[in-house]
């Protein structure tokens, strides 16, 4: 069977000067082609290091030729039948190499000598300048592309999508720009002179040399690297189609914030594993070996990775059960902010004061989560206040109802409420329980809430007490011993009244309103008042209480909220907050509720029904 012509050729290793390969030589003898190359090589390096003048000559000799220095009588190298690449005889062959070879000599002696190396560090110096000079004029450019791009995009809002993208684009196509023009200034200084030249030359064949095993194939290390950086590539690609899927298709038909980072971390990966696949096999990697390797790296690695699978696995049950989501208001340990980000690893959460924080989702799992957004998002806050022992508690429930009653993001429905909490040393402790429907803005409305509490208590003349202690003397000759102390002092002295007051009066501002006005509306009404109400409510004159259908479900016996609001205000005057209010009011006190319970009373379009219908 004929062995195929490439088989049959000799293994041939080049002859280089400087970085430069002259030709390539064969095996002779005992010697392979590396040994004879490296030889030829040196003797080469040596013929020009010595600065003496070079005589090439072609002397024949029993069908090989020899290459000698004949000015200084030395021997350089022999070409053999293996060397013959287009040429009838090791002779004619060598002729053919001795021109090239004493043009090479000739060179590598210049660049050696002084005047060279002067110019060519001359030129070094002008090119390594130039490329400053390219390296910032692109930097001015990538500060004006930057600006177009942003104004592009905000006159465009379509193009939202493609902003990371366009940013990414320009920075890494000046980033591109730029590290071109460094290579190029080094390739040619590295070029103008022959050590680094020769450096630049083995570092490339080193590169280009098939050193690494995988599998049945050898790859260099500059395969490699290409390979890698398709790699790269593939996941960046994967990633923006990715991105661009969610986009225009997941968000224009209304999937939740969740639901699309779920499909999209779903597409991505196995989009990306097929592309991976697809991209190796065609290069040759034999897939089976690495799914080998994998396996056994897999099993020592998979125990150093139990924290990052937990996280994972952590992060599917959290997206998929969503006990927390994008914009929800939590606490974990002693961090409180709004959730930015959910991913497969970990959640990121921004804090009052703009601080990220990444929280491994394992911990949102093993430990206790304040979720304010969980459900409903109406909240309740809490606002503790301490008066003086002298303040009418009446006085003091009807200042801290009217705070909070003035400040416009606290609920109507529920009613804030005061608590009497308990008899405290220096205080008589009380509690403001007030509704929000935005646990995000907690913190501003208590500071809100507190301005306006200081407020209405000045306005009702009620103290903040301090901590204090009182000493009374029990002896009744003690203030007629004062006294007479005082007379024999020349001081004249009284008895206080004890109705004194000792506290100034802090000037009333002027509501336009009675104190009566922020009395709880609960307070007015007495059980006859409700009951009377109730009836009139369910009279003939009263409610339109009737069975009413709604979407295929049947009530009976019900009415509607707006309407019973509408009716408290023509019939008794009432306005609608207050309307609201009594309304509330029957619904807690057990005299109505909501046909399915699902809701607190409202002045809209909500069936609600009195117990004594049922």
């Amino acid at each position: 069977m004929p062995t195929p012509i490439l088989a049959q050729l000799p293994n041939k290793a080049p002859v280089v000067l400087d970085g430069q390969v002259l030709f390539e030589v064969g095996d002779f003898g005992i010697f392979s082609a590396k040994e004879r190359a490296k030889k030829i090589n040196q003797a080469l390096i040596d013929a020009v290091r010595s600065e003496k003048e070079i005589a090439i000559e072609v002397v024949e000799l029993d069908n090989q030729a020899t290459i000698k220095d004949s000015a200084n009588d030395q021997h350089l190298f022999t070409i053999t039948q293996a060397d013959i690449i287009s040429a009838p005889t090791p002779y004619a062959q060598a002729i053919m190499w001795e021109g090239q070879l004493k043009q090479a000599l000739q060179k590598a002696q210049q660049e050696r000598s002084n005047l060279y190396r002067s110019k060519a560090l001359f030129t070094s110096v002008g090119v390594f300048f130039l490329a400053i000079t390219l390296h910032l004029g692109l930097r001015f450019l990538r500060r004006f592309s930057s600006y177009k791009i942003s104004q592009l995009l905000r006159s465009q809002p379509k193009l939202q999508l493609w902003n990371k993208f366009l940013i990414g684009w320009e920075k890494l196509s000046i980033l591109g720009l730029q590290s071109l023009i460094w290579l190029a200034c080094l390739f040619y200084i590295t070029n103008l002179f022959p050590q680094t030249r020769s450096w630049l030359y083995w570092l490339l064949y080193w590169l280009n040399s098939p050193s690494i095993n995988l599998g049945d194939k050898s790859y260099s290390p500059w395969e490699i690297v290409f390979l890698l950086s398709l790699t790269v590539v593939v996941w960046f690609v994967v990633k923006f189609l990715t991105n661009a899927f969610k986009y225009y298709v997941l968000r224009q038909i209304g999937a939740e914030q969740e639901i699309q980072e779920i499909i999209a971390v779903f597409i991505q990966y196995i989009a990306t594993f097929l592309a991976l696949i697809i991209l190796w096999q065609s290069w040759g990697l034999d897939l089976g070996a690495l799914a080998i390797t994998a396996s056994v790296l897999g099993v020592g690695i998979g125990f150093g990775l139990q924290n990052i699978a937990n996280n994972f696995i952590s992060g599917l049950i959290i997206i998929l059960e969503r006990p927390i989501k994008i914009g929800d208001l939590i606490k974990v340990d002693e961090f409180v902010g709004t959730i930015k980000n959910i991913g497969f690893r970990s959640t990121e959460i921004i804090t009052q004061d703009r601080i990220a924080i990444i929280i491994p989702n394992s911990q949102l799992l093993d430990n206790k989560v304040i979720n304010w957004n969980h459900g409903d998002s109406i909240s309740r806050l809490r606002i503790s206040i301490g008066v003086s022992y002298n303040s009418d508690i009446r006085k003091v429930k009807t200042a801290l109802l009217y705070a909070a009653k003035n400040h416009s993001e606290v609920l109507r429905t529920p009613r804030p409420q005061v608590w009497f909490q308990e008899f405290a040393n220096s205080s008589l402790n009380f509690e403001l329980l007030v509704w929000i429907n935005d646990p995000q803005k907690q913190f501003r409305i208590k500071s809100d809430l507190n301005y306006l509490i200081a407020a209405s208590l000045r306005q009702y003349n009620i103290e903040i007490p301090f901590p204090q202690r009182d000493i009374n003397f029990s002896s009744p000759k003690l203030e007629q011993l004062l006294i007479a102390w005082l007379g024999y002092q020349g001081i004249n002295a009284s008895i206080p009244d004890n109705n004194y007051a000792t506290n100034s009066k802090v000037p009333k501002v002027k509501t336009g309103k009675s104190e009566d006005f922020f009395v709880n509306i609960e307070d007015k009404l007495t059980a006859e008042d409700l009951e009377e109400l109730v009836a009139q409510m369910r009279s003939t004159d009263g409610l339109n209480i009737r069975d009413r259908d709604y979407y295929l479900n049947f009530y009976s016996a019900c009415f509607i909220g707006s309407e019973a609001v509408d009716w408290l205000v023509h019939k008794h005057h009432y306005n609608r907050d207050e309307a609201v209010e009594i309304g509330q009011i029957m619904l807690e006190k057990g005299i109505i509720h909501h046909v399915t319970d699902e809701h607190s009373f409202k002045d809209a379009y909500l069936f609600y029904r009195f117990y004594l219908d049922e």
